[in-house]
């Protein structure tokens, strides 16, 4: 009898969605953990004797280590057993949010945070790697949207429940239960997911080259930029409903469910667009993008066109599944690099529209102006994607016009 486990021609199990489900609880974890400090800034403010705007530097950290881990991983994991990556970076996770929940004053909890981030645009990209091969071509998006699928439920179950823990029992509960979420996974893709064709062509200096690819370094930007709105607008989201539209705060929970149910619609929808258009489906999100960030701006004067607004911001998360597919449509050989920097240029718009959305509140102006933060990002990435089609139309050609 066949071992119900033995890769596919593909590189799968026989039974892709087990697999798929067991690296969407990673992105699950991950995901949580990303997300949850959002909702518990007053209470990780209160504890290590800062101010709400510092903890954006949390915030801004962990994003900070995807972004430098993602290459670094990539580069010099660049010839081992993918399931076994896998494994490795789930128990690095895990260790980096359990020493987050002990760290003993703000900067080494700053600092552990960017060690619990490292391993995430690694993981997410080796994660989508294998999805997407497990499918036909013009599947490829609504495969890697499925995986994403654990980032998102993430926003909309393990964040609210992450919140309400934290300020029932302290919010070092919160990472303490993604450090045991992360544990689990390991072990499940121990069990699951099976061993991956290692690439004996790969080296870190056929990965690195796709820094140097005009067409990766454009989507790259696109995800930092484009989607740095999003990041601006929900890492602020809670003082914004609380000290400008009067929230009680015992509805934070219910803010993260929204955000996620629109991010879960956004992350769906993005991957059919992708799969039908994929260059027309980027810009056309982009425009959404600014449109719904910028009546943040205005709705968040009132708690319930705020929290609406919310949602409708959620739907950003489009982005993510064509910009991936996007990247792997132009890296060439250097795959497992450009699916993990996705994530890294994700983290990047974290940590960027983090920045700048605390600079605006830093300087006076409302918190709702995070969303006109949100909107000159999105607009700014629709210039980058003109100026990317242009280049790549005076380089490419007739090519570049068909793609």
């Amino acid at each position: 009898m066949q071992d119900s486990t033995a890769p596919s021609s593909q590189g799968l199990a026989r039974k892709p969605r087990l697999a798929e489900f067991v690296l969407a609880l990673g992105g699950f974890g991950i995901g949580t953990s990303e997300f949850v400090i959002m909702g518990l800034m007053n209470r990780v403010a209160g504890d290590l004797a800062v101010t709400v705007p510092q903890v954006g530097y949390a915030i801004s950290s962990y994003a900070l280590g995807v972004v430098v881990g993602a290459p670094l991983i990539s580069a010099l994991a660049a010839r081992a057993p993918r399931r076994l990556l896998l494994i490795v970076l789930m128990l690095v996770f895990a260790v980096g949010n359990i020493a987050s929940a002990l760290a003993p004053s703000f900067w080494s909890f700053v600092g552990l945070r960017f060690l619990a981030g490292l391993p995430h645009g690694a993981y997410f990209g080796i994660a989508a790697l294998v999805a997407a091969g497990a499918v036909p071509v013009d599947q490829r998006a609504r495969a890697i949207s499925r995986v994403m699928l654990g980032l998102t439920v993430a926003i909309l179950i393990g964040a609210p429940l992450g919140t309400w823990a934290g300020n029932q029992f302290g919010w070092q509960i919160a990472f303490v239960g993604v450090g045991g979420i992360a544990l689990l996974t390991a072990l499940l893709i121990r069990l699951y997911v099976p061993v991956q064709p290692v690439d004996t062509g790969a080296s870190p200096v056929r990965e690195l080259s796709a820094l140097l690819k005009q067409r990766v370094l454009v989507a790259l930007a696109l995800a930092c930029i484009g989607c740095g709105g999003m990041f601006a607008i929900f890492s602020y989201v809670m003082p914004t409903l609380t000290q400008q539209a009067g929230m009680s705060e015992s509805l934070g929970p219910l803010v993260l469910v929204i955000f996620g149910l629109g991010s879960i619609a956004g992350n769906l929808i993005g991957g059919r667009m992708a799969d039908k258009n994929l260059m027309r489906a980027i810009p056309c999100i982009l425009l959404w993008c600014g449109i719904v960030q910028g009546l943040f701006y205005f709705a968040a004067n009132n708690v319930w066109t705020g929290l609406l607004c919310v949602g409708l911001v959620g739907t950003s998360m489009a982005l993510a599944p064509s910009l991936q597919t996007r990247l792997m449509d132009v890296a060439e050989d250097a795959q497992t690099m450009a699916a993990s920097l996705n994530h890294a240029a994700f983290n990047g718009a974290n940590a960027l529209g983090a920045w700048l959305a605390g600079l605006a509140i830093s300087a006076g102006f409302t918190w709702s102006s995070t969303g006109l933060v949100g909107t000159a990002l999105a607009l700014c990435g629709l210039v980058i994607f003109a100026a990317g089609r242009w280049l790549e139309k005076r380089t490419y050609g007739v090519a570049a016009r068909r793609a």
